[in-house]
């Protein structure tokens, strides 16, 4: 194909067949690698039944093992087919009902996040931060890296946290809510319409840390799409020209998730990001006390390794989630 002395007539289109082409490739090519691999393990197999040996079969567990993590991170990729699953993300964290509770909560759930692109090895970067008392009212991050919008899209809806409060000097056991909502980032083979008419463009000082720079000039951006009261924001750049470009990319992010929302009409798949950010709409709830426990109510998966949920530990949440959707189980709220 590459031969054809046409085919770069056309460079657009030559590129995103391309694209396609390598989409397509690190699908199958691993699989072919895993097959081949298997291969292996089973002539290793029949030499470790002849060996006999202790240190022989310690080997071809080993190896049984890794094989196995393997497949089982190949079949997760495999759930992830959606036209942008391969893409980044970009992902905003609301506080909602608690106040200074609910501040400290976005903060705490930002911190897992960021954990958990760490050990993705996803590079993340904060775009808009709005500081509250005891935490965070709003954050907007981009994280970078291979099916980053396919892991964290399972992760969009409203977060519950029950724990004794540190800011009550009665020791009194409090709800917190927020919000999360994810976005993917989108490149040049989706094209998402902005008329300039429809665009009202504000800048203002970015607060916050940052430098003499930032505080001087008004450096920060914020895009309101009049249509559908879009609003994004991006105060991470020193440049208010870097910032409008970022900003325009967020835009874009959500335009393109509202619209896909009105063409396929399926509001339901759009539900946790919808609900107010209360009681009974909760996706998740992590409990601190009296007990400790991680539960999604959509999948019904729990652990009481609390922890390392906070710590980033997240997959098990996000796998389960996408096998439950996957095989077409029923997923619903409840109240435990």
């Amino acid at each position: 194909m590459y031969e054809d002395p046409h085919f770069w007539d056309d460079s657009e289109k030559a590129e995103k067949i391309v694209l396609e082409i390598k989409n397509l490739k690190s699908r199958y090519e691993p699989w072919e690698k895993l097959r081949a691999d298997l291969d292996d393990l089973e002539v290793l197999y029949e030499l470790t039944l002849e060996a006999a040996d202790a240190e022989a079969f310690k080997d071809f567990e080993k190896n049984f093992e890794k094989l196995n993590a393997e497949y089982k991170r190949l079949h997760i990729l495999n759930l992830l087919d959606g036209e942008v699953d391969k893409n980044s993300a970009f992902l905003t964290i609301h506080s909602g009902a608690g106040g200074t509770e609910s501040c400290d909560w976005a903060s705490m759930l930002s911190r897992m996040y960021t954990r958990w692109a760490e050990l993705k090895g996803y590079k993340l970067t904060v775009l808009d931060l709005l500081e509250a008392e005891g935490g965070i009212k709003s954050i907007t991050m981009q994280i970078e890296g291979d099916y980053a919008y396919g892991y964290l899209n399972t992760e969009a809806g409203i977060h519950r946290l029950v724990r004794i409060s540190p800011f009550d000097s009665n020791a009194r056991r409090h709800t917190s809510f927020s919000s999360v909502f994810v976005f993917p980032v989108l490149d040049d083979t989706i094209d998402v319409d902005i008329k300039a008419e429809d665009l009202r463009v504000d800048t203002y000082r970015a607060g916050g840390a940052g430098g003499q720079h930032v505080n001087k000039t008004d450096s920060a951006v914020r895009f309101t799409h009049i249509p559908t009261g879009i609003v994004v924001a991006c105060q991470s750049e020193r440049s208010q020209i870097m910032n409008r470009a970022q900003a325009m990319n967020m835009l874009k992010a959500r335009l393109y998730d509202y619209y896909k929302e009105e063409k396929e009409k399926e509001n339901e798949k759009f539900a946790g990001e919808k609900k107010s950010v209360s009681w009974g709409n909760q996706m998740r709830s992590y409990v601190f006390h009296p007990y400790t426990m991680v539960k999604d109510h959509r999948t019904k998966y729990e652990t009481g390794n609390i922890q390392a949920v906070m710590d980033g530990h997240i997959d098990q949440f996000i796998e389960s989630f996408l096998a439950t959707k996957w095989k077409g189980l029923p997923m619903g709220d409840d109240e435990d």
